[in-house]
Order: C-alpha cells, then structure tokens, then sequence
C-alpha cells in the first residue's frame, strides 16, 4: 500500500509543477489567482499522503489544516488586492485578448 501512496504523491507533485507553470507565466491575473487555489489545494492532499507514507496521519492533518486555511486567507487577501487594483487587472485582460486575436 505504501507503494500507491507514494506513486499517487510523485504524481501529485508532477501536477503541482505544472500548476506552478500557470501561476507563474498566467496570461491574466485571474489565472494566477485560481492556480493559486489549485496548488494549495493539491499541497494540501499531498501532506495528507506523506503523512500516511510516514505513519503519522494525525501530525500531518494539523499541518494540512493550517496550510490550507492560510492559503485560503492567502487567496483572499490576493483577490482584493486586485479587486482594487483594477487597472492592473484591465491591462492583463488587455493583453490576454489582443494574445487571442
């Protein structure tokens, strides 16, 4: 069993590469707002997973808790900025329709 646990974890971690792709080279900043979400989410399974690879469910399910409400307090916190923000946020939807066309 240990062997599927850790399969499904280098698998995880492969799509967590790929989602950081998308966080960092997003056309919009709405892209990088939801890869964001998407990888702490995924991070959040993964640190389940290690901690049943180790044994030791109970530590890792403290630890993914936090993580995963300090990603969606992250998030937030991100979102408004850019709510406010909005000629950044005009600018990116500029560039991505013109990328488009």
């Amino acid at each position: 069993m240990h062997t599927f646990f850790l399969a499904v974890a280098i698998v995880l971690t492969l799509l967590i590469l790929l989602t950081l792709y998308r966080v960092v080279a997003g056309p919009t900043v709405l892209d990088r707002i939801v890869g964001l979400t998407v990888l702490g989410a995924k991070t959040t399974v993964l640190l389940l997973l290690i901690g049943l690879l180790f044994d030791d469910v109970g530590m890792f399910v403290d630890i993914a808790l936090a993580y995963a409400l300090l990603n969606f307090i992250a998030v937030l916190g991100a979102t408004r900025f850019f709510l406010r923000r909005r000629s950044v946020n005009l600018e990116d939807e500029q560039i991505a329709k013109e990328e488009v066309r």
